[in-house]
């Protein structure tokens, strides 16, 4: 009953008292849907690195791949703006189908595995100039559409769709999370060889959580092609759309829900609105640095903190 009372004002307030007290701040609107857009890579590389136990650095793979396929289905093909965005996240999917072969190595031979053939997608998105126009980018990409009187174009719209994908995503994650096959999972990762003797397919459970980080991170990559109207090769397959999740994710605490879309909002405008203005030219710098901090002082996150002072603060409040 408390969760309950808990979401509905949380959703009200994401619904309602943001779009109210951001509505004369576009630059600022702007930063949240930003910011939102990080979280939902956040959100997929947690449930691929937390449930998978894969850790990704080529999440910018998916991310590039969506938004292409979103941008070239309106604008050569006259696809409608939300499917069109639909068909990016499946893309995403059949890409890392390709990958598929990769989920044979372990640790950081994987992680690097998907770092290559996220470079592999952005020279083929620079090298196919017939359908991609190549380094000369894409550009007057569709905005998103007017829908029964409402603009999904201009900066509330765009904020709402986002914060909608975020939500669905994270219902999806705790759906996955609290089900059986979130049980074989986690049980996976402690020891993959036991699981396999009861009959658990361990290759088919890590496949199906690739797929569906690729999914979530498409979807957001042709979102963000449809907001900013305009792509190129180095800038959807740009190695940002792989780190600053990771970081986000870590620095909030990737397993949990809330940590990885914490961490994303609070890493983005902290960076956005006071490192940047202090440090124009090596903010990321000072943004590493608080990373490295966080993992020294509380290695899985910024939530996990809070709550070991909670409890300390419980156990002195009773003692």
């Amino acid at each position: 009953m408390k969760n309950g009372v808990i979401g509905a004002i949380v959703v009200l307030v994401l619904y309602g008292g943001v779009p109210l007290l951001m509505r004369g701040d576009l630059y600022l609107m702007s930063l949240i849907v930003a910011s939102l857009t990080i979280a939902g890579i956040s959100l997929a590389w947690s449930l691929l690195g937390n449930l998978g136990g894969m850790v990704s650095f080529g999440h910018a793979a998916f991310f590039g791949v969506g938004s292409y396929i979103s941008a070239l289905l309106t604008m050569k093909a006259g696809w409608p703006v939300f499917p069109a965005m639909l068909a990016g996240g499946v893309g995403a999917v059949v890409a890392s189908v390709a990958m598929l072969p990769a989920l044979r190595l372990k640790g950081p031979y994987f992680a690097l595995a998907i770092l290559a053939y996220a470079q592999i997608f952005r020279i083929l998105a620079t090298e196919w100039t017939s359908m991609t126009n190549g380094p000369a980018g894409l550009s007057s990409i569709p905005a998103l559409p007017k829908l029964f009187g409402f603009d999904f174009g201009s900066k509330t719209g765009g904020y709402l769709v986002i914060v909608t994908l975020v939500l669905i995503f994270a219902l999806v994650y705790q759906r996955l999370r609290a089900s059986d096959t979130g049980l074989a999972l986690r049980a996976m990762q402690e020891s993959e060889d036991a699981t396999r003797v009861v009959g658990v397919n361990s290759t088919a459970l890590k496949a199906g959580m690739l797929m569906l980080s690729a999914l979530m991170t498409g979807i957001v990559g042709a979102f963000n092609a449809h907001v900013i109207n305009f792509l190129e090769p180095d800038y959807a397959f740009n190695a940002t759309w792989s780190v600053v999740p990771i970081i986000a994710a870590i620095f909030g605490g990737y397993r949990s829900i809330i940590g990885a879309l914490a961490g994303a909002v609070v890493v983005y405008l902290v960076d956005q609105l006071v490192l940047k203005s202090i440090l124009p030219g090596s903010h990321q710098i000072v943004l590493g640095a608080l990373l490295v901090a966080m993992i020294i002082v509380s290695p899985s996150g910024l939530t996990a903190l809070r709550l070991k002072k909670r409890a300390r603060a419980d156990a002195y409040a009773a003692s």
